[in-house]
């Protein structure tokens, strides 16, 4: 017997009828003798259409008042779920995420897990029910008052619970088969990977790929928790996110050079023209950035005019906050001393990852050789150990990501299946 904690993405619960099937499906792993939680995301779009709503209601929603409507979302679809499994003949008892024990930061609309006291859970399973945690929220350690995690953030749920109640492995379930080596929806033979480190998917969810919450990634890695991603309109088997030592007995001989390309359509670019080339300068920009609470991702600084002793620098960051970056590094001109500002979100970002690059040489050869073929264009370059990443005209991504995944063999003979037409 094994626990297990289950997190059902909003495609696999998306109607009546879908809730139903997730029902028989968690009824099985019951009837198996295992001991099952589940964490639920809100059905279908109802995340979308209540953030529609409340701007319809108000151009700028009080973060508290949007947060308490968000995650009645998360509630609807645990409710209903434990209907449905009552009417299959077993006890299930549907939870909050303050309610399960989930404690976090104070941030609304963004709030961090510090930890999880899962008492009331543990009493649940030991009374035989089956257990099921509204996702995505959790209550502050501080005001008392509900969170909420961030958008796709019922994975890292799911896997902090795992890892606070000792849970053999974590499944993830959406309407893809598991993880691939790139988005089905771009290349339709992508090939679904068996097993993939947490170092692997950390840099695929940190630069596109959708399939797992960045954060659920870390957190995984950090406790050691085994997550199994799988869909639930099949059975076929999925994919493993674990220790690199515990995949192919730590054989770096089996491990393929690249294991998926993903990609980012989320950010955009601003170039700080004429920066007065003197010691300092880089640092005052972007402490203005940081200011304004901004993630950074790449950075290039041209080489400096000898005549105008000025040079430009170019960084990307998330396209949300693009007018927030403008504004700050706007009122700092003056103090600066930089001439204009340059701002671009037809950019996409496209990423080659795999362990295995680190033994073999002219990866990044053939990736550049790939695209150029394509008639592709590199505006920027970042790599680290294990990723090359390049940004690209938003028009040209497809054809990136196609040209890469054919580079390095990834292509399979058939056709990659999302069932749900979403990706989670």
């Amino acid at each position: 017997m094994a626990r297990v904690v289950k997190k059902f993405g909003g495609s696999s619960v998306a109607d009546a009828e879908s809730i139903k099937r997730v029902a028989r499906r968690i009824a099985a792993a019951k009837r198996e003798g295992h001991e099952v939680v589940i964490v639920i995301s809100a059905m279908g779009d109802t995340t979308d259409e209540l953030l529609d709503l409340a701007h319809q209601v108000s151009p700028q929603p009080a973060p508290r008042e949007l947060d308490m409507l968000l995650t009645t979302g998360e509630r609807q679809s645990a409710a209903l779920l434990a209907m449905a499994l009552s009417d299959l003949g077993h006890v299930a008892k549907s939870y909050t995420g303050s309610q399960a024990g989930v404690i976090t930061t104070e941030q609304h609309g963004n709030a961090r897990i510090l930890k999880i006291t899962p008492g009331r859970i543990q009493a649940a399973l030991e009374e035989g029910s089956i257990v099921i945690v509204a996702g995505f929220q959790g209550v502050s350690n501080d005001t008392k008052e509900i969170t909420t995690l961030g958008r796709g953030a019922s994975d890292t749920t799911a896997v902090a619970l795992a890892a606070a109640m000792g849970a053999d492995y974590c499944e993830i379930y959406s309407d893809v088969d598991g993880v691939f080596t790139a988005d089905p929806r771009i290349v339709p033979g992508a090939q679904r990977i068996p097993e993939i480190s947490y170092e692997e998917m950390l840099e695929m969810a940190a630069n596109g790929a959708k399939i797992l919450h960045l954060r659920c990634v870390e957190y995984a890695r950090r406790e050691n928790v085994p997550v199994h991603v799988r869909s639930s309109f099949s059975d076929k088997p999925g994919t493993w996110v674990k220790d690199l030592n515990d995949i192919n007995e730590g054989n770096p001989m089996e491990q393929a050079i690249i294991s998926g390309i993903a990609h980012d359509r989320g950010e955009a670019k601003i170039t700080v023209v004429g920066v007065p080339d003197r010691v300092g300068e880089a640092a005052r920009i972007f402490d203005a950035v940081a200011r304004a609470d901004i993630n950074i991702d790449m950075i290039v600084q041209n080489v400096s005019n000898v005549d105008s002793n000025r040079t430009d620098v170019t960084f990307t960051l998330p396209m949300s906050d693009g007018k927030k970056a403008i504004e700050a590094l706007r009122a700092q001109q003056d103090t600066i001393g930089f001439q204009d500002l340059l701002y671009d979100d037809s950019i996409g970002k496209v990423s080659i990852v795999g362990v295995g690059m680190r033994s073999h040489p002219g990866v990044t050869a053939k990736f550049f050789n790939a695209l150029a073929d394509a008639e592709i264009n590199i505006q920027m370059i970042s790599t680290s150990e294990i990723r090359i990443s390049v940004v690209v005209e938003a028009d040209k991504v497809d054809d990136a990501v196609r040209a890469a995944h054919t580079a390095f063999g990834l292509d399979a003979e058939g056709e990659a299946v999302v069932y749900a037409g979403t990706g989670r």
